[in-house]
């Protein structure tokens, strides 16, 4: 179990952000909108958020997303009121240096309450770039809901808020990592409130956890985590446990995926260095001095050695496709319904350190008949894959146990395999020996034929 401080670490850099117009406005600018945020400094006080959530109250609406520089408070509707909550001071989060009797409250429930000013709204173009390499248009995704602020446009787009209320004379920065380092597989923690402002005192701050499923762009700009998020917790943190304590590595920008009519339980994710690096100019004109991120910081790591990473690949039988699990150099196992269609078969491997993903011809040696219970292929390339470990065979199963499911669903082809982590729900045995293991992990189409491994030992158990 983690320390109580290091329990509240996260907490205590969160918050919602809460933003209306002048009582005489007409709607929707008289109805407050919310989100959830980051304090990421108190040496100035500095809030980060999402931008859509200033969507309706932009002066020349929507289209001003699609300009590639920075919008000044100018842009928006006069008169606004932000306000920042965060927990009471002595409750769910430690507090430091400043007298509980001298912070402002809110009304209902006692929160911390803070006036907060628009420093300027930001585009991060690492960002939307690595979207259009992750999420093709022919494919239909879409990104949170029907609102305003789930304007695609919008997701790139970030705010920086000044809130003098949590300036400290010795306060500083949350600590940071790069997601330039991260790994697929490595836990993340992920802290936002589900439905903003609507009723913070039940859902301030809560925390989910998951693991780094996948990443795009320059130095991991884009990510996509496990973490289970709900509306509202868009602009929330996400955060990288270390032997330090938690470090702040990247911000929710959506919380619901859709790839066509399919929801896929991923949420997605923008890294603090990028929207950093796109902000520099707003920050260095305000007079904020950014510490530099720390590049690879040790993480808490949860499985073991060996890389299933390295034994998974995609899978190509004419229009259809899915993964398979190399068992030998020459050998891969994958589900029958993936190269039913008898065409050639194309393997790609997973990309390594400085290569991009070979592929390799196969061709079908054994596959289950279409009414049996197992459906099952298995593939022999026509060349060896150069190097290739084999992975080690589970030979216990063990319900409860952490497990993680590795696979080309959803993305394709696009960012290599993702990883997605859940327990082992339940094993069904006959005459005592496993056949069918069941999982809490997310699995997207395309996953099909994909291993499962167990976390901790790194084995492969179906």
């Amino acid at each position: 179990a983690r320390p109580a401080a290091a329990a509240m670490a996260e907490e205590q850099a969160c918050c919602v952000v809460s933003i209306s117009g002048p009582p005489d406005c007409p709607e929707p600018g008289s109805v407050p909108w919310s989100c959830s945020g980051v304090v990421l400094s108190r040496g100035p006080g500095l809030v980060l958020c999402q931008g859509a959530v200033f969507a309706p109250f932009l002066l020349h609406g929507p289209a001003a997303w699609a300009q590639p520089r920075a919008l000044l408070p100018d842009a928006l509707q006069p008169h606004l009121r932000i306000l920042v909550l965060q927990p009471p001071v002595g409750t769910r989060a430690p507090t430091r240096h400043r007298d509980a009797s001298a912070v402002p409250r809110s009304p209902a429930g006692g929160l911390q309450q803070h006036e907060a000013r628009l420093l300027a709204l930001v585009p991060c173009g690492a960002f939307q770039q690595a979207l259009a390499q992750a999420f093709g248009r022919t494919e239909q995704w879409r990104f949170g809901g029907e609102a305003a602020d789930d304007d695609p446009r919008a997701l790139h787009w970030f705010a920086w808020l000044r809130v003098p209320g949590l300036d400290s004379s010795d306060g500083g920065w949350t600590a940071q990592a790069s997601a330039g380092c991260l790994r697929k597989g490595e836990g993340l923690l992920a802290c936002g409130s589900p439905f903003g402002a609507l009723c913070p005192d039940l859902f301030l701050n809560t925390l989910s956890k998951g693991v780094v499923s996948n990443m795009a762009g320059e130095e991991n700009a884009l990510i996509l985590t496990d973490a289970r998020c709900l509306p509202g917790t868009e602009g929330g943190g996400a955060f990288l446990p270390s032997p330090t304590g938690l470090r702040l590595v990247a911000i929710i920008t959506a919380s619901f995926c859709w790839k066509g009519a399919e929801w896929v339980g991923l949420t997605l994710l923008c890294s603090l260095t990028a929207i950093l690096r796109s902000s520099a100019s707003v920050l260095d004109e305000a007079g904020v001095v950014v510490p530099p991120v720390p590049g690879r910081v040790a993480a808490v790591q949860a499985g073991g050695r060996r890389d299933p990473l390295a034994w998974t690949v995609l899978v190509e039988c004419g229009t259809a496709w899915g993964s398979g699990v190399l068992l030998a150099p020459r050998l891969l196992l994958t589900c029958r319904h993936v190269v039913e269609a008898g065409d050639p078969l194309r393997v790609m491997l997973a990309p390594g350190p400085g290569r991009d993903a070979p592929v390799l011809r196969g061709r079908v040696v054994f596959a289950t008949e279409e009414m049996s219970p197992f459906d099952v292929a298995v593939v022999e390339l026509e060349e060896s894959v150069l190097g290739f470990v084999s992975p080690c065979l589970a030979d216990t199963f063990l319900p409860g146990e952490e497990v993680s499911v590795v696979g080309f669903g959803a993305l394709g082809r696009a960012c290599g395999p993702s990883v997605t982590a859940g327990v082992l729900s339940a094993v069904v045995a006959v005459a005592g020996h496993p056949v069918m293991l069941q999982t809490t992990c997310a699995v997207h189409g395309g996953s099909s034929g994909g291993p499962l491994i167990a976390s901790r030992s790194g084995c492969l158990l179906g």
